[in-house]
């Protein structure tokens, strides 16, 4: 079972880290991190499955989340992952609907979790806040459209690129993103299933982005070699 413990201290800076949390306005900031609980989950254990009910809105600060589902043929979906200081479940904090996927702990993670009721109470008294869980949910659905249009348009291999470039600036395509990491920890069989292809398919993309000199394979990691490059070719 989830453990519920109290929010540490000292979290702000590391939040703030966060392009969209960072750009709130900071009465808006210390609600979510006054109002919020920490909960720390086991490896393999669910924060929550598809159909529960709206429950708050999340932020990761240990670990992380994989976002997908089981469907009744026993098919595993993984749409995303979820990483430290990035916030999610602002789409059941505006529509008030059951969530949409399973969100599973891989390894152990914590999440800070702002209750829905609190939450939407302390909103009633400051409306003009909604439109910055409008515009976290905004900054996503851009995210989304993008990823429909490359399905189209571009070669896996310049998919993977952009992929990866997205992941390394925590998927935040602000103007001003936050400094990328140079090592992605990301088996391959979870990229294959977020860009719907096989595993094979992935390590044969992966391989000429290594020939390249874009991309150096470790053992269950990636490091990113030449993010500009990365971004070059995901843009041709």
């Amino acid at each position: 079972m989830p453990r519920h413990e109290p929010t540490p201290p000292g979290l702000l800076p590391a939040l703030r880290s966060n392009a969209w949390f960072g750009g709130c306005p900071e009465d808006f900031q210390q609600a979510l991190l006054d109002r919020s609980r920490l909960v720390r989950l086991a490896a393999r254990e669910a924060l929550f499955v598809r159909g529960d009910a709206a429950d708050g809105l999340c932020c990761v600060i240990a670990g992380l989340l994989e976002v997908g589902a089981v469907h009744g043929d026993g098919t595993h979906t993984l749409l995303a992952t979820v990483e430290p200081y990035q916030w999610f479940g602002e789409i059941s904090m505006l529509d008030g609907l059951p969530r949409t996927h399973d969100a599973v702990a891989d390894p152990e993670t914590a999440v800070l979790v702002v209750p829905q009721a609190e939450l939407h109470g302390w909103l009633a008294a400051h409306p003009q806040h909604w439109q910055h869980l409008a515009q976290l949910a905004c900054g996503k659905l851009r995210l989304l459209f993008g990823v429909l249009e490359d399905i189209q348009l571009l070669s896996l291999e310049q998919r993977l690129a952009k992929r990866l470039w997205l992941a390394a600036h925590g998927y935040d395509t602000s103007a001003s993103p936050p400094v990328p990491r140079r090592t992605i920890r990301v088996p391959q069989e979870q990229l294959a299933l977020m860009m719907g292809v096989t595993r094979q398919s992935v390590n044969k993309a992966l391989r000429k982005l290594e020939a390249q000199g874009l991309v150096a394979l470790r053992y269950g990691a990636i490091e990113l070699v030449d993010l500009a490059a990365l971004q070059r070719l995901a843009a041709d």
